[in-house]
């Protein structure tokens, strides 16, 4: 099946703040930054590659304008660039209202040769990095009591088994019920939580650490037989971070025919 046409923007979020976290370059972190902005929103964009995000900053602010797109490096596995993520974007912005956590790390290697620090690394980033962003965007909601929308970056190997990924399925896994968990707590300030769950988001990082046999055995397996285009996984965070989605919280949506 061939790719779908890009879809154009409907001011789904139209004056809403939106922080997304590993937004610098052409995965799903910057596909939904790109998105938000078509959407109406404005976008704080962070990474922990300052270079990548300034070039992306100044590309989405050149073609959308600076009122709408501020940067700030963002490394997920420190707390105190956590802490300064959240407060530039109330600062420069007055607050905020979407969260998207997408700040994640693979890697493959089989159990028996896994180091502590390989496992430790994957955990740290991806399940601790969004337990942290979590953690300071509902402290920051909560106070201001206006509701809001977190979602989460999660993955489909959180359900299913996959050879050399235990330590990245694991945190996914751990992301999945970290969002579940968060849903219920934050219903009490009116503040919904979801996540998505990829499969395969075809982007230039991954087709540099991912062997070209495993990418075409994963294609071949979903069902329209070809990859998702980081925008396609884009779409459904809009879709969670809009208000067609009011009634939906803890729930962690499949972008793939293949979650199970």
């Amino acid at each position: 099946m061939d790719t779908p046409p890009y879809l154009p923007g409907h001011g789904l979020l139209a004056g809403r703040t939106a922080v997304v976290t590993a937004a610098a370059g052409a995965g799903i972190g910057g596909a939904t930054a790109r998105r938000f902005l078509e959407e109406g929103a404005r976008v704080v964009i962070g990474d922990a590659h300052a270079r990548r995000l300034e070039e992306s900053a100044r590309a989405l602010a050149d073609e959308f304008g600076t009122d709408r797109v501020t940067h700030l490096t963002c490394d997920v596995t420190d707390e105190g660039q956590v802490g300064a993520l959240f407060a530039h974007a109330e600062h420069a912005h007055g607050g905020l209202d979407i969260v998207v956590n997408n700040a994640g790390l693979g890697g493959t290697a089989e159990l028996t040769e896994m180091t502590d620090d390989q496992w430790t690394r994957i955990l740290d980033v991806t399940l601790n990095g969004t337990f942290r962003c979590t953690r300071a965007a509902l402290r920051s909601l909560k106070a201001a009591g206006t509701g809001g929308v977190l979602v989460n970056n999660a993955s489909v190997v959180g359900w299913r088994a996959q050879r050399g990924q235990a330590h990245y399925a694991a945190a996914k896994a751990g992301v999945m019920a970290l969002t579940r968990c968060a849903a219920v707590e934050a219903a009490d300030y009116g503040v919904r939580v979801n996540a998505v769950a990829p499969s395969l988001a075809m982007h230039p990082h991954l087709a540099k650490v991912t062997s070209a046999e495993l990418l075409a055995e994963l294609t071949e397996k979903e069902a329209f037989g070809r990859y998702a285009e980081p925008w396609e996984v884009a779409n459904v965070i809009v879709f969670l971070a809009s208000g067609y989605s009011s009634y939906m919280t803890g729930e962690v949506v499949p972008v793939s025919s293949q979650h199970a």
